[in-house]
């Protein structure tokens, strides 16, 4: 019976932190439903441009100083660009996401490859085209 207290509080401290969400950057306007990043990238002219929600599931963060972060959705893949380089993720961010900024399309130089290869830790070359998206906030799922 003693045993069965603490391990009750732990399963309940777990429980509220579960659902946690952490913000990085400015807060996400709360107007509007997320895009998830495979209808963004079914229908580019419609969300370029302005800013946005969108959402996606994290599979890469930069792992110098998490300035950019992979979402996927569905196959269909967006790197997020902290803008400015004002605030940055945890390397080790997983799990759904939500990011607030500017969708685009970006060719890559070579030497922007090689580049964001070096950053991701794993020496993969990326696509030379990318969707791309200039985010000023980020929410991460807890």
């Amino acid at each position: 019976m003693r045993l069965l207290l603490p391990v009750l509080l732990l399963s309940i401290a777990g429980l509220a932190q579960a659902g946690d969400a952490a913000t990085y950057g400015d807060p996400i306007p709360a107007a509007g439903a997320a895009v998830p990043i495979s209808a963004a990238a079914a229908d580019i002219d419609a969300h370029a441009g302005q800013p946005r929600r969108y959402s996606g599931r994290i599979t890469e963060v930069c792992q110098k100083e998490g300035c950019w972060m992979m979402l996927e959705n569905d196959g269909q893949a967006a790197r997020v660009l902290m803008r400015d380089h004002a605030f940055f993720v945890p390397k080790d961010a997983s799990g759904q996401a939500e990011v607030y900024g500017v969708l685009s399309v970006k060719e890559l130089s070579p030497e922007a490859a090689k580049h964001l290869a070096e950053d991701a830790g794993d020496g993969a070359l990326p696509p030379t085209r990318e969707l791309r998206i200039e985010a000023t906030g980020v929410r991460i799922e807890g």
